[in-house]
C-alpha cells in the first residue's frame, strides 16, 4: 500500500488512530472543505494549520454535499480524486470524508485539540466551535489568501 493510500481513511478507523496518536501526547488538528481543485490558497491555509500542532485530519465533503454547497455543476473533481490529491500533500496526515453537510458529527467524533478554518470565516460562524471549546481546545481561524478561489478558477476556465 502506498503511503498515499494510508493517509485516507474511513471514520471509524480515524477515531481509533486519533485516540492513539492523543495517548501519545500528540495534539490533534482539525480542518475541513470541499478542495475541489486544490490551489495554492488551500496549500498555504493547510500548512498554517499544520503549524498548529502534530497531526493534520482534513474533513473532505463528499459529492453529494459540494452539490448542495456549491451548485450542480461542481464538484469538478469526485471525492476520491480530491482526498488522493489532498494526502499527497506533506502536511496533511489523515483524511477522511462526510456526507452531512457540515463536519459536525465528525467533530464530534473525533475531538480535536485545534479546530482551524480558513480567513474567510469568523469565530462565530465556525461549525464544531461550541464542541471543541466545551473541553478545553481550540479555534483558530488562518490568515486569509487574497486571490484564489476554486470558484474563480472554474470561471476563468469557462470564459
Amino acid at each position: 500500500m502506498s503511503l498515499i493510500n494510508e493517509k485516507i481513511v474511513p471514520r471509524q478507523a480515524l477515531k481509533d488512530i486519533v485516540e492513539r496518536k492523543k495517548r501519545e501526547g500528540k495534539r490533534i488538528v482539525f480542518t475541513n472543505g470541499c478542495f475541489d481543485i486544490l490551489h495554492r490558497g488551500h496549500v498555504e491555509y493547510l500548512d498554517f494549520a499544520k503549524s498548529l500542532g502534530d497531526i493534520l485530519i482534513v474533513g473532505v465533503n463528499d459529492d453529494n454535499s459540494v452539490r448542495k454547497l456549491k451548485g450542480s455543476g461542481r464538484p469538478i473533481n469526485t471525492l476520491l480524486d480530491r482526498m488522493y490529491v489532498l494526502a499527497a500533500l506533506c502536511m496533511t496526515d489523515f483524511i477522511t470524508d462526510f456526507h452531512e453537510s457540515t463536519p459536525y458529527n465528525l467533530i464530534n467524533e473525533i475531538r480535536p485539540d485545534i479546530l482551524v478554518k480558513a480567513g474567510d470565516y469568523t469565530p462565530s460562524g465556525v461549525v464544531g466551535k461550541d464542541i471543541v471549546e466545551s473541553y478545553g481546545g481550540k479555534v483558530v481561524i488562518a490568515p486569509y489568501v487574497n486571490g484564489y478561489s476554486t470558484t474563480k478558477i472554474i470561471e476563468k476556465i469557462r470564459r
